[in-house]
């Protein structure tokens, strides 16, 4: 028999989710595996803090050869203060996602061939890292979907200049829910620091836990639950794909007067294919829900590369919102849906 899963009531009590969200429904665990289910797909792979602990080494900035904050401290400090903040319930095991390995030699190793090089020889590290926590104690259900908080933080060397002397760091950190279903990542506004510049581990820390209080988790669930009472027809959910094709091609001037939207064309025909073949949203020949249609454009934000999922993630958030608002009348995203 399968064991049922209730947050505990003095949890409940502190986070205060009965505030604004509907009750929480108890939840019967399933043996089916999501090991196969990763937030972020693109061009990563998997890796373990003691690989990047361990095997890869330390970029510097190059002026004064100042140490950066390399992602394993990231990581560690970021879980560190989710321990912390959240202490008394549940903290997962960080799920670590890397790309775009920059490889080195050891100076014994210069004059080798690059056939003849054994592993010793080389040095590695990644120039971009994500990775996820889950807080499975915290958790809620969205139109059927189990969704678990869980904190997400992003670190991409390409986007600093490593060549000068040592300045604040660029780090980017979110905290939302998980969609178990999909991995998708649910953020919204008051949960992400998309310009986190620290120059230690200290002044990470203390950010990171600047972010867990601000955050309101009943009010970002109680926005998700909202979604699911909105429906749009297929000929609007067609309109709605038309419109964000051609956003690609509006003249700068004119697109600075509309809403960002940051999905592109591939990622946009993915949204297309998976209200066609998706098997949990999507709605071929059926109205369509607006809970639905944020999770096709968070499934299709998976393949974002590391150092644009977080920016387009809030932004499936704020199409999705700014779209079932359009349906109701508002004029702010009218455009897409007219």
């Amino acid at each position: 028999m399968n064991n049922l899963v209730i947050m505990p009531t003095e949890n409940r009590e502190r986070m205060n989710l009965g505030e604004f969200a509907e009750e929480a429904t108890i939840i019967e665990e399933t043996a089916i595996s999501n090991k196969s289910l990763h937030f972020i797909e693109a061009n990563t792979q998997e890796a373990t803090l003691q690989h990047l602990k361990n095997d890869c080494i330390t970029p510097v900035f190059a002026k004064d050869n100042e140490l950066t904050v390399n992602h394993a401290a990231f990581i560690e400090t970021v879980w560190e203060a989710a321990n912390s903040y959240y202490n008394g319930e549940t903290i997962g095991t960080p799920n670590v996602r890397v790309s775009h390995v920059i490889k080195g030699r050891i100076p014994e190793a210069i004059h080798k061939p690059a056939n003849q090089l054994l592993e010793s020889d080389k040095t590695i590290y990644y120039e971009r890292a994500a990775f996820s926590i889950d807080i499975p104690t915290i958790y809620e259900t969205v139109e059927g979907n189990k969704l678990n908080l869980s904190i997400v933080g992003v670190r991409a060397y390409n986007q600093m200049n490593l060549y000068s002397k040592k300045v604040p760091e660029l780090f980017r950190l979110a905290i939302g829910f998980k969609n178990q279903v999909c991995c998708n990542m649910c953020i919204f506004t008051d949960g992400y620091k998309d310009d986190l510049r620290v120059s230690n581990t200290s002044e990470l820390y203390r950010s990171a836990l600047e972010l867990f209080n601000n955050y309101n988790p009943a009010k970002h669930l109680h926005l998700m639950q909202q979604l699911g009472n909105t429906s749009m027809s297929e000929h609007q959910f067609a309109q709605i794909l038309g419109k964000m094709r051609l956003y690609q091609c509006l003249p700068n001037g004119y697109q600075k007067r509309m809403p960002r939207m940051l999905l592109t064309d591939t990622q946009i025909n993915s949204v297309a294919k998976a209200y066609i073949n998706d098997e949990n949203f999507g709605s071929f020949g059926n109205d369509l829900n607006m809970w639905k249609f944020y999770n096709l454009l968070t499934g299709a934000n998976k393949s974002s590369y590391i150092d644009s999922f977080l920016d387009r993630s809030l932004n499936a958030t704020e199409m999705a919102v700014g779209i079932n608002a359009a349906l109701h009348g508002d004029e702010h995203y009218k455009w897409f849906i007219d």
